[in-house]
């Protein structure tokens, strides 16, 4: 069987390696844009913060691909696909036909409507480029504008900061961190983020990047200016469905699939950050890893369907551990929830019940018990009469796992 794989991140690595896992034989190809071998995104902020060099940036050692029996093609860009002929053709015109097909392709840096957003000094952090990009602009920089206080805004900033760079943060709502934390929460976080020297402005709309040849600062709708000689773009993603929707796969926001990674088109399947399940794109890692063993199952004509993934995030920002795990606001008829705070320290916990289900929390300022709560919502566990104990530091969670 001849199965090629576009893209070469996180799904579609992960996929080709379970692939091989399953099926010995396999001939395995995967087309990727970019010319580095596969690196954890993640590993790109540690990269920013200096923590980490460039040659333990990559998830695999030298030869794991050619080990495998798989053959990846680095800088080789898809730009067509007839779904109709199972063929693929790259922008340099090599052309490849497949037995099926996986569309990894992952998505782009959104960039807001601003004035200037496209010019020097102005950069998004999505590719290793990119990293290698900014870290040598803050070589001589001392000033950053970070637009965006959701989870990759925050941790640029932290990076950056890190540096020794000053660092103001612009988040169009009203908290930071606004998909993940309540207000009670991100309150705690401000100070805690104002403490480690980033400032913070919230409900903030850039309008316009100044300078001619090179950032000179930032200007809101507002109208105040934040001095800035760096602008990092942190305005979440926009999923890579261009070659899906000219080939006339069915797309919304992302490659429509359906609980076994198949798109509308016989033969081919899409997984991670460009596929939408049940009108959700994703766009973390755990959905990821789960959609791309998903995808190597039906690969290989195997069954293993996906149900979705519990959005799950955990970071560290000004110290503080962050996690925010599935409905983190009590909404609807027979929803409930429970918080203890002690802002002075940077904790904050708070649990989401539905019926006497656990569906969603907030734990902050402590690792202990985050993975915990983490499993207990993925299973939706009744908690029934220990919902009054879950919160207290000395909760033994074996009790109710």
């Amino acid at each position: 069987m001849n199965i090629v794989i576009v893209g070469s991140g996180l799904a579609g690595t992960l996929a080709a390696k379970a692939v091989r896992e399953l099926d010995a034989g396999a001939e395995i190809e995967i087309f990727g844009e970019e010319r580095y071998p596969y690196y954890p995104r993640p590993n790109l902020i540690e990269y920013l913060a200096g923590r980490l060099p460039y040659d333990k940036l990559f998830a695999f050692p030298e030869g794991w691909a050619e080990r495998q029996r798989i053959t990846v093609r680095p800088s080789e860009k898809v730009a067509r696909l007839w779904a109709g002929e199972r063929r693929i053709e790259t922008v340099s015109g090599l052309q490849r036909s497949y037995d099926v097909l996986l569309l990894a392709t992952g998505a782009r840096a959104a960039l807001p409507p601003v004035e200037g957003i496209t010019g020097p000094g102005v950069f998004v952090l999505r590719t290793l480029d990119d990293a290698i990009a900014l870290v040598e602009h803050l070589g001589t920089r001392r000033r950053a504008a970070v637009l965006g206080g959701g989870l990759l805004g925050l941790e640029v900033a932290r990076a950056v900061r890190s540096r020794g760079v000053e660092v103001v943060v612009v988040e169009y709502f009203d908290r930071l961190l606004p998909r993940q934390l309540d207000p009670a929460a991100a309150a705690i976080l401000r100070v805690q983020l104002e403490k480690d020297g980033i400032a913070v402005r919230l409900g903030s709309v850039a309008k316009e990047i100044l300078g001619a040849g090179g950032v000179r600062g930032v200007r809101l709708e507002s109208g105040e200016r934040i001095e800035a000689d760096t602008v990092i773009v942190a305005a979440g993603i926009v999923p890579d469905v261009t070659v899906a929707r000219e080939a006339g796969l069915r797309a919304g926001r992302g490659i429509v699939v359906d609980d076994h990674m198949s798109t509308s088109a016989p033969g081919v399947y899409a997984a991670g950050d460009v596929a939408e399940h049940r009108g959700r794109v994703h766009g973390i890692i755990p959905a990821a890893f789960e959609q791309a063993r998903t995808a190597a199952h039906s690969l290989t004509g195997r069954q293993k369907p996906y149900a979705g993934t519990v959005p799950l995030n955990t970071l560290k920002v000004a110290g503080l551990y962050v996690t925010s795990v599935g409905e983190i606001d009590a909404l609807g008829e027979g929803a409930e929830e429970l918080v203890r705070s002690v802002p002075e320290s940077g904790l904050y916990k708070k649990i989401v019940l539905r019926d006497g289900r656990l569906v969603g929390g907030i734990w902050m300022g402590t690792k202990k018990g985050a993975a915990e709560i983490g499993r207990l919502v993925a299973l939706a566990k009744p908690v029934g009469s220990f919902k009054d104990d879950l919160l207290a530091d000395d909760f033994d969670f074996t009790e109710i796992l």
